[in-house]
């Protein structure tokens, strides 16, 4: 099936939020908690603060674009996402920048959560499995390009420009969304009735067995990824003496494994569905985990722990796609709704994980390894334990 290129391109761009927002300043992470006097697990509450915003603006942006359309929400979310960019950027301690990190994350996640919305208005079964796979070839672009581009932003300026950046970034995507995305929800199809009616649609969403099972597997699967997100930096350039250079080549090539597995999700999932590519996505998490838990037991050494996370992280192509056109499904008059709380568990999920890799201190991969494997491991039973 022929997908509009600008389209894929400008949702694509929308669901890049969550890792351009994170990931550009991550070579940069080290820095900054040095600059605010910061320990290495405050600096890693930046994260969690900007993933918590992602998890509790999707369950506010979902249901408000249920009931006022797709566009007037994602505007606004755009331009309140420039302003907390800024203020990030101006931040004179720890905690005032955490603070602007949650407003980023519940700005940011309108983006995400209606992207999903509108490709549910558009697309169903296959298809719509199809559209999320080409959406990871984009979304993968992000992981790759941010970490390099924050690493060579570091060279000119500090951890604060990478902010202003992100506030070009959000600019930029405000003017092209207005322009480019039309509505997608026309007011026939839009549910009203407030907090009482969408409380009722949480409810039946939450009761419904196989919905809950993939967005818990999304979740946990997503938990592994932000830890790696949270660990990586320490992990790759305290422990292992990676330079910030190589640490974004590293996360770069993690990203390409993101965007191969989803080419190969978009080529095969026609031929056979959906589900086993999520279980087949999912295997792949746990094999790697259980290898990173035990290269790093047995102090391996680097080329264990890349290998490792490459497998960990480029399953994500895989899951992600198939779990979340499983999760809409069945679910086409309350997509926005659904998608916030598939939104929630993701990024909640990986606000509880990542603070848990820095308990250690920055002096071992141990808690990051340990993080990854339950995770993955939880992640499949979820899985399993659907219909399909």
């Amino acid at each position: 099936m022929r997908h509009s290129t600008r389209l894929v391109l400008i949702l694509g761009a929308l669901t890049a939020f969550g890792p351009v927002s994170m990931d550009t300043y991550l070579p940069g992470l080290p820095e900054l908690g040095r600059e605010l006097g910061a320990s290495a697990s405050q600096a890693q509450l930046t994260l969690t603060a900007c993933l918590i915003g992602l998890a509790t603006g999707q369950l506010l942006a979902g249901p408000v674009s249920d009931a006022r359309g797709r566009r007037l929400p994602l505007l606004v979310g755009l331009a309140l996402f420039v302003a907390a960019s800024v203020a990030c950027a101006a931040a004179p301690d720890i905690w005032t920048l955490t603070a602007a990190r949650l407003v980023q994350g519940v700005a940011g996640a309108a983006g995400i959560v209606i992207a999903r919305a509108v490709v549910r208005d558009l697309y169903s079964g296959s298809e719509m499995a199809r559209f999320f796979a080409v959406l990871m070839l984009v979304n993968g672009l992000g992981p790759i390009l941010a970490p390099i581009a924050g690493a060579q932003l570091l060279a000119v300026t500090s951890w604060r420009g990478i902010f202003l950046v992100l506030a070009g970034f959000g600019v930029v995507l405000l003017a092209t969304a207005a322009v480019g995305l039309r509505e997608t929800l026309p007011p026939e199809r839009r549910r009203g009735g407030g907090l009482v009616a969408t409380w009722r649609v949480f409810r039946a969403l939450a009761g419904d067995r196989d919905f809950t099972g993939y967005v818990l597997a999304c979740g946990f699967a997503m938990a592994a990824m932000f830890a790696y997100i949270a660990g990586s930096p320490f992990v790759l350039q305290e422990i292992h003496g990676v330079s910030p250079t190589g640490f974004s080549v590293a996360f770069a090539t993690n990203a390409g494994g993101i965007m191969a597995m989803g080419a190969l999700s978009s080529r095969l999932v026609t031929r056979t569905g959906p589900a086993r590519l999520l279980k087949a996505g999912l295997a792949v998490q746990a094999a790697g985990a259980a290898a990173l838990l035990a290269s790093v037991l047995a102090g391996a050494g680097l080329a264990a722990v890349l290998v490792s996370l490459f497998a960990v992280v480029s399953s994500i192509g895989l899951v992600l796609p198939n779990a979340t056109a499983l999760a809409l499904a069945d679910h086409p008059h309350t997509a926005g709704s659904a998608s916030g709380l598939l939104g929630l568990a993701q990024f909640l999920f990986g606000a509880l994980a990542a603070p848990l890799v820095g308990i250690g201190g920055t002096g071992t991969a141990v808690p990051m390894a340990v993080v990854i494997a339950v995770a993955a491991a939880a992640a499949g039973v979820a899985a399993y334990s659907t219909a399909a």
